[in-house]
């Protein structure tokens, strides 16, 4: 399916009928997720795939009873780092030296910089920026679900806090950000399957300028 069809496709799916997704599908929106772009390449997140039905149950109960959490096939919750550290970008900077053949020291001054730049912008900001990114790869997978023929609902509407402390994020250095049901569509119990797709019109949505 090309792109643009399959997103005419889409729809957030408000009822799954619990069918297990193949995992060679699985795998295609994981790895385009994790081909997606971030600032600086720096990836500031992880993706739980979640499939234990006692796990779901509990999330569940802290996502306002969203069905579409424990009827999905697997559920993708994206959780962005708790802040950036000289130490953490230091690590990726080294694993890309590493394995691009450079020497060690080839990203040192762009290191730098940009933790010159990050550190004084405190704490709040260093996890907006990391849940941005994390969102860049969230919109990747929705779209790759959607070549896939799998159905997605992006769900922020959850208990963050008590996610984080569901999956001990914390520990991990971590917060969860935004859930992605991966699933398939119960045509005959949801509203909002046949109805319209509306966007807004591509002459309001867009502006040129020359």
């Amino acid at each position: 399916m090309k792109l643009l069809d399959a997103l005419k496709w889409r729809y957030a799916t408000k009822k799954m009928n619990g069918q297990v997704i193949p995992q060679e599908k699985l795998d295609y929106i994981l790895e385009a997720a994790r081909l997606a772009p971030s600032s600086s390449g720096l990836q500031p997140y992880q993706i739980f795939v979640i499939s234990n039905k006692e796990l779901l149950e509990k999330i569940k109960a802290i996502s306002f009873d969203q069905s579409q959490i424990t009827d999905a096939s697997h559920l993708l919750v994206f959780a962005a780092w708790d802040g950036y550290s000289l130490e953490r970008i230091e690590a990726v900077f080294n694993k890309t030296v590493l394995e691009r053949g450079l020497p060690l020291d080839a990203m040192d001054a762009y290191k730098e910089r940009l933790w010159s730049m990050y550190e004084p912008l405190g704490q709040e900001w260093h996890a907006n920026h990391a849940a941005k990114q994390a969102y860049i790869s969230f919109g990747i997978a929705i779209a790759a679900a959607a070549e896939q023929n799998v159905d997605a609902t992006p769900i922020e509407g959850f208990l963050p806090l008590e996610l984080d402390k569901i999956l001990e994020l914390n520990k991990q250095g971590l917060k969860s950000v935004v859930l992605l049901p991966l699933g398939y569509r119960d045509e005959t119990a949801d509203w909002l399957v046949n109805l319209k797709k509306v966007r807004t019109s591509i002459d309001k949505f867009v502006t040129f300028i020359s």
